[in-house]
């Protein structure tokens, strides 16, 4: 008997060290993985943060390439590390709707109270004057407002009660309006209602839309960025990624692999970041200021921290963030594409949107070359989460809820069109594809082979 006992105690331990070998083999693949897909020459890319969890824990980050280039050849490059701050575009969406859900849970904002009533003016699609619009139809892309009269973020001067009410100075021919669909019954991806949000957000509150994400949620969740660039401090600051792509030189957007690296945003090298709003602003009036829908600066481990409470239910390292029923409707499904019911090409990208919940999108594993929200070379994980994507800025947030399972990555700038790599079994790029499959399949996972 001690000696099957001793035999079964030496196969335990044979076990446990080959788990704990194949895992450390399994991130040193990815290392290399990942650094050859930032550094091939044929697809460079500026920088890449990237973070995955396994079971709602941090089980694997990196950085690889550079947060800013030295253009003059004066200074020197700065490399990206794990307090670069990146400017996530649309996965800023995600952010701003936990700041809608603590309000909600404050007793300040319902989901499906008119907003009118927050705003103080009418606000109502003119084809469809009896609909009252609502932040549940506002944050799940299905409030008939859309980006055709052009999106922008408005100067401190503009109301923008002048765009959304007919007759207003900024209305004219009311393009923002669909004239086809209305409120609550189709989906369309904006970014004009994440304005809308967050000036009703304002409105109730009384603070500027910056601020008040600074303290409803950049704070508690111990995250280093926010909205406002101007207001980072000068060591944060000096850790926010330019964001880059290869172009001909002057004002021309096309691309070129073999141009110079070209600045698009948050070049903050020679002049300091200008105030978006002096103490004359009254907040409410243009909740467009800081960029609710795109505006957020963060790191992907300020995203893990994001993810790792939604995973836990609104909890966060012992503390309480969100009620869990607060969480629960956040991510629940709230629109589905079932034909005509919504749009779910993006630009030419078919099949990228399939399921949204509250400011989040359901990633339901649909798959096809160059189609699909497939996330993972092969498949199998289905999450929520959001993709970003604008000014170089390639990303993506996503997670299961139920598994903790999950991975952000971040691309500060590419050096090619990612249009011509195309993916091969999702609407995403190519290289996106194999960014997430190397973090799923290695650290989530813990495959070596």
């Amino acid at each position: 008997m001690r000696a099957i006992c001793c035999a079964g105690a030496i196969t335990l331990a044979a076990c446990a060290v080959n788990s704990v070998t194949t895992e450390a083999q399994s991130l040193q693949v990815l290392d290399r993985e990942l650094a050859a897909i930032a550094g091939d020459p044929a697809r460079e890319l500026t920088s890449l943060s990237v973070i995955a969890l396994r079971g709602g824990e941090v089980a694997y980050e990196r950085h690889f390439g550079r947060r800013f280039i030295d253009l003059s050849g004066r200074g020197a490059d700065k490399p990206a590390d794990a307090n670069t701050l990146y400017r996530i575009a649309s996965i800023s969406k995600l952010v701003t709707t936990l700041g809608v859900m603590r309000l909600v849970e404050q007793g300040k904002l319902s989901l499906d109270a008119d907003i009118s009533n927050y705003l103080g003016y009418p606000v109502r699609n003119p084809q469809f004057p009896g609909i009252a619009i609502t932040l549940r139809m506002l944050l799940t892309h299905t409030s008939s407002m859309r980006d055709d009269a052009g999106y922008y973020q408005f100067d401190a001067n503009v109301n923008l009660r002048d765009m959304l009410v007919p007759g207003g100075a900024l209305h004219a021919d009311g393009a923002m309006w669909s004239r086809d669909h209305a409120p609550g019954t189709f989906f369309s991806y904006a970014n004009l209602p994440w304005g809308v949000v967050a000036t009703v957000m304002e409105k109730v509150s009384g603070e500027r839309f910056d601020v008040l994400m600074a303290r409803l949620v950049i704070e508690p969740l111990g995250m280093q960025g926010g909205y406002n660039p101007a207001a980072l401090s000068p060591a944060r600051l000096a850790n926010l990624a330019t964001l880059y792509r290869r172009r001909p030189a002057g004002e021309s957007n096309d691309w070129n692999p073999r141009g110079p690296w070209i600045p698009q945003v948050d070049d903050y090298s020679l002049t300091a970041p200008v105030a978006r709003a002096g103490n004359a602003y009254v907040p409410g009036s243009n909740g467009t200021l800081f960029g609710p829908q795109g505006g957020l600066r963060a790191s992907a481990r300020d995203l893990s921290r994001v993810m790792r409470m939604l995973a836990g239910g609104g909890m966060l390292e012992g503390r309480r963030f969100l009620e869990p029923e607060s969480v629960a409707t956040m991510l629940a499904p709230q629109w589905r594409h079932e034909g005509g019911n919504g749009e779910s090409q993006y630009g030419d990208h078919r099949a990228r949107f399939n399921e949204w919940g509250l400011g989040n999108q359901h990633f339901l594993d649909v798959t096809g070359p160059d189609y699909g929200d497939r996330l993972v070379r092969g498949g199998g994980f289905t999450a929520v989460g959001h993709l970003g994507d604008a000014y170089g800025l390639m990303g993506t947030l996503a997670f299961d809820p139920r598994s903790g399972d999950g991975l952000v990555f971040l691309v500060g700038g590419t050096g090619f069109d990612p249009e011509t790599d195309r993916g091969t079994y999702s609407a995403a790029a190519g290289f996106e594809e194999r960014i997430a499959s190397a973090l799923y399949r290695r650290a989530v996972q813990g495959r070596a082979d």
